[in-house]
């Protein structure tokens, strides 16, 4: 039988070991058309997109070893390609010798990952072994050293790639007791998960909260504590626990905005303005950050009254005067008074004198929609007029329009 045409992947001549110079977007783009192109294949061949999973992670490390990583878009890029392509491998129709052979090379590529890039693909070996019996026997091949390095001895203690996977392993195989043993008085969060992971699965939650939170400490991240200690309570229909422990500070996104949203979209049954309030207890100072939080919620009085008590981004605050003026003329109008308030406070980020004239006339805009454009243009004559601050950058701008 003649053997089969092997498929060639476009990927694979574009990764070769430092085929992208110090620059990160050109490599991320190239790690996200690897991506798309995987899970093209897989919607026709899993057994072959797995494949091409396999070969990419392989390569992936060595041709990004000059990529310029400080920004973290490239990490964060092939973070997202792991979470993307184990699935991939993890479900694919693989016979043991397959699979067996996927597990070995990514092994190698974890071993010698230099910066690391795919140091997380660890935590993910039990689900790329698929069955609780590859995995324990994975993890009998691995104890041996991850009991040398977790044990008690400090002064023999050495890094071992292949910790995590092995704990991955044992937790995959429901080999719960074993992880517990083996972390018994190590605290370092990245090992001592294991063990609170093993505590839920064999349904002893209150002692796997109490775990999580004994590991808190100067080395740990307490946002993973958090999410871990939510996530326990969720599981058991403690809801309201979990939102008044974990719930504002176990959802940090990255914008306020983001922050918001997901606190929001985890407990829809509470009032989005109660939800608003406590996040804004938590950033004292920073209530005008909250302003586009309030507004995405339709909480528009709450979204002005923020925006009046600490800075607030004069062209966020112009954006909702120019949206809503239809909609919201009310609040659009106080958006372009608030945006104006700060600009003259000098408040903004590389102001232009453009910036100035469009959150000016968006206001008169929307006080058009209510007939007020007399009353609100005489408001902002007279806070213009007052400027004792950046110069007088606003007055210099508006002075001809407002007569000044």
């Amino acid at each position: 039988m003649p053997k089969p045409e092997t498929h060639r992947w476009e990927f694979q001549t574009r990764f070769r070991r430092h085929a992208f110079g110090w620059k990160s977007q050109p490599a991320v783009t190239r790690v996200r058309q690897a991506v798309a192109e995987i899970k093209k294949i897989a919607k026709r061949d899993a057994l072959l997109a797995a494949e091409g999973a396999v070969l990419f992670l392989e390569r992936v490390s060595p041709a990004l070893e000059q990529v310029d990583s400080s920004s973290g878009a490239i990490g964060s890029a092939v973070n997202n390609a792991i979470a993307d392509l184990v699935p991939l491998i993890a479900s694919a129709p693989a016979n043991a010798t397959t699979r067996n052979s996927w597990l070995e090379r990514l092994f190698d590529a974890h071993e010698a990952d230099q910066i690391p890039y795919i140091e997380r693909l660890a935590e993910d070996w039990g689900a790329l072994c698929a069955s609780q019996q590859v995995a324990s026997l994975w993890a009998d091949r691995l104890l041996g050293l991850t009991r040398a390095v977790l044990g008690p001895d400090q002064g023999q203690r050495v890094h071992f790639h292949g910790t995590a996977a092995c704990l991955g392993a044992l937790y995959h195989a429901g080999r719960f007791d074993e992880i517990g043993e083996l972390l018994h008085g190590d605290n370092r969060w990245s090992y001592r998960q294991w063990a609170v992971r093993a505590l839920v699965a064999k349904g002893q939650k209150a002692e796997a909260l109490l775990l999580a939170e004994s590991c808190r400490g100067r080395w740990t991240s307490d946002s993973e504590v958090d999410s871990t200690c939510e996530e326990i309570l969720l599981s058991s229909g403690l809801r309201d626990e979990a939102y008044a422990r974990y719930g504002v500070r176990a959802n940090q996104g990255g914008t306020y905005l983001a922050t918001f949203r997901a606190v929001a979209g985890k407990y829809p049954e509470r009032p989005a303005g109660m939800i608003l309030a406590d996040l804004v207890k938590v950033t004292p100072g920073d209530e005008g950050k909250w302003f586009a939080a309030a507004k995405d919620a339709g909480l528009y009085a709450e979204a002005l009254t923020l925006a009046s008590r600490s800075p607030c981004d004069p062209k966020t605050l112009t954006r909702a005067a120019r949206d809503f003026a239809e909609t919201e003329p009310a609040f659009a109008v106080g958006a372009g008074l608030a945006a104006l308030h700060w600009l003259i406070k000098g408040y903004g980020y590389e102001v232009t004198g453009a910036d100035v004239y469009s959150a000016y006339f968006s206001t008169l805009a929307a006080a058009g929609r209510q007939g007020r454009t007399a009353e609100v243009k005489e408001r902002i004559r007279n806070r213009v007029a007052s400027e004792d601050t950046n110069e007088g950058f606003v007055r210099k701008v508006l002075g001809r329009e407002l007569g000044l």
